[in-house]
């Protein structure tokens, strides 16, 4: 019977340790001003179309929401449609799952919603996918011949390194907070990209937008009817008080 018990208690504890021993990713706040840019999330539309959409799907978001930030049927089919005919159609692509499978070794996720999806303790999924587009490195042993700090071995290459350039990778050692010592990578550009870092880094933020705009393209507009409930509520306040008082002015 105490055996059972220690068994019980252990399996109830298992993933509480289990949260409690992992290491925490350190994450790089997004630029967040870019959320509510409709260029920036304009020309991170024409980014993710570019590198993304050859592989990645976006299969419930529709082509014709670009309009809610500023574009026209027009410029949308002339600059962003190349896997679509019609402005109506969602942003799949022909790579299948199978396909996917074979090449990368797992299927690449749909990424209409991985903004949302990628958030957890360490920060929002904007910062995860920020950090983790700005931190791919060579890595010979892997066989695509990139890796990624924030994503360990992943299976995705680095399809922006003509942009970024090339990183490597070295261990060093730095103190762990508790006395001792830990190893972490650190990363440096040794063959520069078509962009310099500020340029890469303002490219990946927009980028980014457009993946947090995709998860909910209806946030904004949300928010601004909102504000305007709020707001009427509080003149209704302000009325209900005033008329709550001419009737009761005269009663004591």
């Amino acid at each position: 019977m105490k055996q059972l018990k220690k068994l019980f208690l252990g399996a109830l504890c298992a993933p509480l340790l289990a949260i409690a021993s992992s290491e925490p990713v350190q994450l790089d706040r997004a630029p967040t001003e870019k959320f509510r840019d409709a260029i920036a999330i304009q020309r991170g539309a024409q980014v993710f179309v570019n590198y993304c959409l050859n592989c990645h799907s976006a299969s419930y978001m529709r082509y014709n929401r670009l309009k809610d930030v500023g574009l026209t049927d027009e410029q949308i089919k002339d600059n962003l449609m190349f896997t679509a005919d019609k402005v109506g159609e969602t942003m799949k692509v022909a790579l299948t799952r199978s396909d996917g499978q074979a090449w990368f070794g797992a299927a690449p996720p749909d990424l209409t919603v991985i903004a949302r999806s990628r958030a957890s303790a360490d920060g929002s999924g904007a910062d995860w996918l920020y950090t983790y587009l700005r931190n791919f490195y060579r890595d010979e042993n892997r066989p695509t011949g990139w890796n990624n700090t924030t994503f360990a071995n992943v299976g995705m290459p680095h399809v922006l390194y003509e942009l970024q350039g090339e990183q490597t990778a070295k261990h060093v050692k730095v103190a762990d907070g508790h006395g001792g010592e830990k190893e972490v990578i650190q990363l440096e550009l040794t063959k520069p990209g078509k962009m310099s870092k500020s340029e890469y880094d303002s490219m990946v933020g927009d980028l980014v937008a457009y993946l947090v705009y995709m998860g909910e393209p209806g946030a904004e507009k949300r928010r601004q009817t909102g504000l305007l409930v709020i707001i009427g509520l509080s003149v209704l306040l302000v009325l209900s008080y005033l008329l709550k008082r001419e009737f009761w002015k005269d009663i004591h």
